[in-house]
């Protein structure tokens, strides 16, 4: 079951941000600032989190998505994040359809992710090539000096 966050998560998306080896510390604390601020208004509608509930109960994975500002219809999906036990179980393929329901329910036709080019991340971007996502864009240097932004997309109005 996939469903709005809860004040109830916040710790246990925490231990799950804190398990994932790729994500360094600042990148770990960003991931719970935004959790933080979906908490703190949940009529804020910038950061949507939405949490992925086991049948016993258990948050496996979360993800965070919001419309791009100053635009129509595009979506940013800031955060995919699934317990890595449970990773390569469709958790995260759930997460993103879920995260592209949000967006068609609003009318969007774009989603976006941006990634980083570390070999750290390349399972991540397999995750959304798998997942019918185009490479849409693609900053050198731009995290730090060989670290480049990998921006995915996928359109869906079609």
């Amino acid at each position: 079951m996939i469903r709005k966050l809860q004040p109830k998560d916040r710790g246990e998306l925490k231990v799950i941000i804190d398990e994932i080896d790729q994500f360094n510390e600042l990148e770990k604390a960003v991931a719970l600032e935004l959790i933080d601020e979906a908490l703190s208004d949940f009529n804020q509608g910038q950061y949507n989190v939405y949490v992925y509930v086991s049948d016993d109960n258990q948050i496996l994975g979360y993800h965070c998505i919001g419309q791009r500002p100053l635009t129509e219809g595009v979506y940013d999906l800031y955060w995919i994040v699934v317990k890595p036990r449970q990773q390569k179980s469709g958790v995260g393929r759930d997460l993103l359809s879920h995260a592209e329901n949000f967006v068609k329910e609003r009318n969007g036709r774009w989603i976006l992710a941006e990634t980083s080019s570390k070999e750290s991340y390349q399972k991540t971007r397999n995750f959304y090539f798998r997942n019918y996502y185009t490479q849409v864009a693609e900053i050198r240097d731009f995290y730090s000096v060989g670290d480049n932004l990998i921006v995915f997309g996928k359109y869906l109005k079609m």
